[in-house]
């Protein structure tokens, strides 16, 4: 007998042994001292007066266990394989990495910023003074915009293929094996930077390499192929094929595809803002009473409406988190969201944003592939004024902002860098503040108590995604009219978050390998 089962507890039971073993008995019939279980799946479910912890168990009489599965390390010594330049150690970099290890082929990782731990000094210089290094910051560095944002684990696409793979890897390199189980697994910015730098150590270990401080500034081009790249530091990398693994806010590199006839595509993104409440109000909104339950999480939401024909919905939300200065030059303001493994922050905060696409670019004067950049900087540039010019954010209350009124008060924070008042519905570009009043006062409908004087606004939430694409042939991977360039990952325009980035990372190495056996060695 082998059967899968489903049970839901109180929070206060969920991981009381004896408790799940006897519903498990119940349910199957077996006697409790002859059966034992497999954990497959943990979630919430608050959608009833008293939320429930739902277990998904693999049962089995004792006889018939066969035991937990042992993680095989799939990665051999490619000392001597054929070389793939990959830019950027993001997830999809990295993991693009790791699966060339699989295939036999020598990863060069090429990151323009630190190491995981040089790079905490950057942050800080950020957080305290307000500067900005344009090449390390809270998206450029070793793993990338998702180290020092959240670590959420959390993917509604499938169709790039099993998550399991990522989360084992993952595990492996320092995870808590709870990911695994979790239907919204989270690993936490304070756990993260371990994770990457073991990432990196498998890299050396099994003969591919990383390097940092190396901004690419040029192309290789052989008889029309991508061959390699050079980079700031006078070098010049070749390889088999180059994997582009840059970011989303690598801006600079979509200049220099374009400079170079690569072909580019204006893509779809999102702007808007952050709205931080109080991590209480939102645990009473979905627990539906004064103070968390014992045994649940830090309450988190997910929402979403039409205005009009244009999409208003929350992004990156991170119970128990902080919102934490974004940029990646001087004289611009963006923010995030970020939460510790904890998650034990008294805020709770969110992007709220709107949908911008090409017809509302051309509206506000912007046109071209690089419409999107312009538009975002333009943001991000007058949320820097607004703001005074030095490393505060400009804010409002989220009541004022319904309201159209500036208001010359805040409530308290997470943003270390500090806030200054400023009438947001009127410095965000107007179909982007009309169609966020409206969205927010239908959030307020659905989340009674969403509305207070306690939550607070802060622009600006401008790098969602990409608002440039850089096309590939869907069943090969590469560039249409660039052999040997392949695009991955968010800064391409094919991912959202680490998980999917990391997908992309994967399924571009292995359409790499496909395209170094079909072409041979060089």
């Amino acid at each position: 007998m082998n059967r899968e089962v489903e049970i839901g507890l109180p929070p206060a039971l969920a991981a009381d042994e004896g408790v799940i073993r006897e519903m498990l008995a119940r349910e199957t019939g077996l006697a409790v001292s002859l059966l034992t279980y497999r954990l497959l799946r943990r979630s919430l479910d608050a959608r009833g007066r008293q939320p429930l912890i739902r277990l998904r168990c693999q049962v089995f009489p004792f006889r018939d266990n066969p035991g937990q599965p042992s993680f095989q390390a799939p990665w051999r010594d490619v000392s001597g394989g054929p070389a793939i330049i990959i830019v950027g150690s993001g997830p999809a970099g990295y993991f693009a990495a790791l699966q060339a290890l699989c295939s036999g082929l020598r990863p060069i990782v090429l990151e323009r910023g630190k190491d995981v731990r040089s790079r905490r000094r950057d942050l800080k210089a950020i957080m305290q003074a307000g500067q900005v290094d344009p090449d390390s910051n809270y998206c450029f560095g070793e793993g990338g915009a998702g180290t020092y944002s959240d670590g959420k684990l959390y993917t509604r696409s499938h169709k790039r293929g099993s998550t399991e793979t990522i989360l084992e890897w993952l595990v492996h390199h320092g995870a808590q094996p709870d990911i695994l189980l979790e239907a919204h697994p989270h690993i936490g910015s304070n756990k993260l930077p371990v994770i990457v730098s073991q990432i990196r150590e498998t890299i050396f270990r099994h003969g591919g390499e990383v390097h940092f401080g190396e901004r690419v500034t040029g192309l290789e081009m052989r008889r029309k192929t991508l061959t390699g790249v050079s980079t700031a530091s006078g070098k010049t990398w070749e390889g088999q094929a180059v994997v582009l693994a840059t970011g989303h806010s690598a801006r600079d590199i979509h200049h220099l595809l374009h400079a170079g006839g690569i072909t580019l595509a204006l893509k779809p993104f999102a702007l808007g803002l952050r709205v931080e409440h109080p991590q209480p109000l939102i645990d009473s909104m979905q627990y539906g009473r004064e103070g968390r339950p014992e045994g649940l999480p830090a309450a988190s939401y997910r929402l979403a409406t039409q205005v009009g024909k244009r999409g208003v919905f929350s992004f990156c939300m991170c119970p128990g988190g902080l919102i934490v200065p974004a940029a990646t030059a001087p004289g611009e303001v963006v923010v995030n969201g970020m939460s510790m493994s904890r998650r034990d922050s008294p805020f709770a905060n969110s992007g709220m944003v709107v949908a911008v696409d090409e017809y509302d670019l051309e509206a506000c004067g912007h046109t071209g592939v690089f419409a999107g950049q312009t538009f975002q900087q333009e943001t991000e540039r007058k949320m820097f004024q607004a703001a005074g010019g030095g490393k505060e954010a400009p804010a409002q209350r989220l009541t004022d902002f319904l309201d159209g009124n500036l208001g010359s008060s805040l409530p308290p924070s997470s943003y270390i860098p500090g806030l200054i008042p400023a009438p947001l519905h009127k410095l965000l570009p107007p179909f982007v503040s009309a169609s966020l009043r409206e969205g927010l006062r239908d959030f307020g409908r659905k989340m009674k108590g969403f509305h207070t004087g306690e939550a607070l606004l802060v622009a600006a939430e401008s790098r969602t995604s990409s608002p440039v694409r850089i096309p590939r042939n869907p069943e090969t991977g590469m560039h249409p009219d660039c052999p040997g360039l392949f695009p991955c990952g968010e800064g391409a325009g094919y991912a959202g978050g680490i998980l999917s980035a990391a997908m992309d990372g994967r399924n571009t190495m292995v359409a790499v390998h496909r395209y170094v056996l079909e072409n041979g060695t060089k």
